[in-house]
């Protein structure tokens, strides 16, 4: 079977939720080469040239381990190679995402600090300086924050919480996840000084899932040394003393690194600065047709606003489901759902990767069409403002 749907249905399926994203054609081809030998010749140097070239994505001149793993992994990596049991760290609530990673961080053993926001802005820079400034002793052994929040919307400024760790004069790591905006929305991990940055596949780097990634500064590296958490599997040593000759210390995703390759060039080719200036004018472009219907943005903070999605909240008393099942059921188009405490609240339109304007035309034609047959007060005409926009910022 290629590709379960309940019912046949023509034309193409529009997935439109923030990731995993479609996946381009070049990239399809590119994983769909016979697999090779993870042990030959040919594959180190596949391996040791890929390894140089996806640190340009990250904007890193340090090390990137990939590991076969989702997100998830990629958190985790993160956590046990840098911490130790009963260690504290400074996490702050985003949204749903943020909120995983703090519990994965309990159920590891280590302290967390949560700095509460309302879910309609990104990470709360005034408070984690301010945390910082009270820990003297300081107990506070990392800051995690997600950089782009998809549960919301919300991205997070990654180079003022750098200002607020230096100002506070403070040592702790910095731990950014960026799966949902690596690839689509400005990131540096150098000149931010992030010590770990987490990535995923599928999301920006227009993959399926399957592959994770830590970027890794040398004061990571320096804290791997003495960190006390189990690890095996997602240990960094082995992974990085058999990454200098283009290897793995296991059995690699051979294929998923073959489109990897195939992304990244896309990528380069038409440079990340394009790249993330496509993903800004889609991003207002989307959110015109938003205030158009009349309806709100998740995201409050217009310095926080994500490239990457808009998460739309419906009015009380519509739900938020239900109309993403109609736009399912009579027009083939999966959107986002509200997730945690936005469940049935909101709903996501995922506009990252391998998107272009007639994509993005395509898609908010359904969602519009969409609110009509749900029978959604809205005004109409979202599409139009959206046009409007495009037309005018090539």
């Amino acid at each position: 079977m290629a590709y379960f749907q309940s019912k046949p249905v023509a034309g193409r399926h529009f997935l439109q939720i923030p990731g995993p994203t479609n996946v381009p054609d070049r990239v399809l081809r590119a994983m769909d080469n016979p697999t090779m030998d993870h042990r030959g010749p040919d594959f180190g140097k596949m391996g040791k040239a890929l390894l140089e070239k996806v640190r340009h994505v990250f904007k890193t001149e340090g090390p990137v381990v990939i590991y076969p793993a989702s997100g998830t992994g990629a958190w985790e990596a993160a956590l046990t190679n840098t911490l130790s049991p009963g260690d504290r760290v400074l996490m702050c609530e985003t949204g749903w995402f943020a909120h995983l990673w703090h519990e994965m961080a309990g159920r590891l053993g280590i302290v967390t600090d949560f700095v509460k926001t309302d879910w309609r802005r990104g990470a709360d820079v005034a408070q984690i300086e301010q945390r910082l400034r009270e820990d003297k002793a300081h107990a506070i052994k990392a800051v995690c924050v997600v950089h782009n929040e998809t549960s919301t919307g919300c991205t997070s400024r990654i180079d003022e919480v750098r200002k607020a760790i230096d100002a506070a004069g403070h040592p702790a790591l910095l731990l950014v996840d960026t799966i949902s905006s690596l690839g689509s929305i400005d990131y540096r991990h150098d000149e931010w000084g992030v010590d770990v940055t987490v990535a995923g596949s599928q999301k920006g780097l227009m993959l399926p899932p399957g592959l994770s990634f830590n970027a890794i500064s040398a004061k990571a590296l320096k804290a791997s040394e003495t960190a006390k958490l189990p690890r095996s599997f997602w240990d960094w040593k082995p992974m990085l003393a058999a990454n200098a000759t283009g290897y793995f210390p296991y059995t690699p995703a051979t294929n998923l690194l073959y489109g990897l390759d195939a992304a990244v060039d896309m990528l380069m080719e038409e440079g990340l600065d394009n790249v993330f200036a496509r993903h800004d004018r889609h991003a207002e472009a989307t959110r015109r047709a938003v205030r158009h219907w009349g309806f709100e943005i998740q995201c409050e903070e217009p310095r926080h606003y994500s490239s990457s999605l808009t998460a739309v909240r419906l009015p009380d008393g519509q739900s938020a489901n239900a109309l993403r099942a109609t736009i399912l059921e009579k027009f083939n188009m999966s959107l986002g759902n509200g997730l945690g405490q936005l469940n049935d609240r909101v709903f996501r339109i995922g506009h990252l990767g391998d998107f272009g304007d007639l994509q993005l035309i395509g898609t908010l034609g359904g969602v519009e069409m969409g609110l009509r047959a749900a029978g959604v007060p809205h005004k109409a005409g979202g599409v139009q403002a959206a046009m409007d926009y495009l037309a005018g910022n090539a």
